[in-house]
């Protein structure tokens, strides 16, 4: 019974990451349910499980606080779906170990890359109300976050949030919703070619459902917290979670002294915070400025 608590927190924390930052419920529920020594094709195969559910209500929330761009949700589910399927049944097997540290690599400067211009470069006029994605950048995109999605236990966020908040203009609100919502194809895809390669005799049905319960508790509270969060600071909290995971891959795989992972952590997270409390700052700044002309305009 402690393990199914536990397994539904986990659930409910990986939910509200991912559907507050648009990434991250795999590699969160994943890496902990691998710390409780589950196979890792089979703690993919229950997580992914799992997001048929939780993708759909984090979908119905975001939809519902008007966070989606559909076309672009209909553009990304098709290539993404058949990346998922085709990692989780052809390709899971094959080594990934060796590619995903550049994967991290590039990710991270994409998302140091969004931090920046969303700290120093946001323009709320410059904000487009959609998501400018044609078919032709769909598709790759699709393949290959729904490949990495279903081969490394969680991608598809990872991966495809970065890449649309580099383009300019991009709103990190439409953004981290319309991911999270298309999310819901791959999770279907992905869970089938389990299936296929593994058999339902693999899935731990009590453990599906319990990370199944906290996920559905978290979506509509992270929905409502991306409606509610300021565009900039939206922004910076994403630019700054998506190095913050991809410096963890980089530091495990290209650093042997365990010793300094703590020190590079918490390097980076203070950054982060400092970017976090400047914004705010600005924010609060900008709101009091603009109270005050609104108050000279009126008198």
């Amino acid at each position: 019974m402690k393990k199914l608590i536990v397994f539904a927190f986990i659930g409910l924390l990986a939910q509200l990451i991912d559907g507050a930052l648009g990434m991250a419920y795999g590699v969160t529920s994943s890496s902990l349910l691998l710390a409780f020594s589950i196979a890792p094709a089979v703690a993919s195969a229950s997580v992914h499980l799992a997001e048929v559910v939780t993708t759909a209500a984090s979908g119905a929330s975001h939809i519902k606080f008007g966070n989606v761009d559909k076309q672009t949700v209909f553009r990304l589910i098709i290539p993404g779906s058949i990346g998922a399927f085709l990692g989780a049944t052809f390709l899971s097997n094959l080594p990934g170990d060796l590619a995903k540290p550049y994967i991290s690599l590039f990710l991270l400067i994409l998302g140091a890359y969004v931090l920046l211009r969303f700290l120093f470069k946001f323009r709320a006029n410059e904000e487009k109300k959609g998501i400018t994605l044609s078919r032709r950048q769909a598709i790759p995109l699709g393949l290959i976050a729904g490949f990495a999605d279903a081969t490394g236990g969680g991608g598809w966020g990872p991966i495809a949030t970065p890449v649309l908040l580099s383009r300019k203009g991009m709103s990190a609100r439409k953004v981290v919703g319309t991911v999270d919502t298309s999310e819901f194809a791959i999770a279907v895809s992905a869970t089938l070619g389990f299936f296929i390669s593994l058999g339902w005799e693999q899935v731990n049905w009590l453990w599906v459902g319990a990370l199944m319960i906290g996920g559905i508790i978290a979506a509509p509270l992270a929905a409502w917290l991306v409606q509610k969060i300021h565009a900039q600071l939206m922004g910076v909290l994403v630019g700054g979670f998506i190095i913050l995971v991809n410096a963890r891959t980089l530091v495990t795989s290209w650093i042997e002294n365990t010793t300094v992972y703590p020190f590079v952590y918490a390097g980076l997270a203070i950054v982060w915070v400092a970017a976090i409390i400047y914004t705010a700052i600005n924010i609060g700044n900008f709101k009091s400025k603009n109270k005050v002309t609104i108050n000279s305009l009126a008198d």
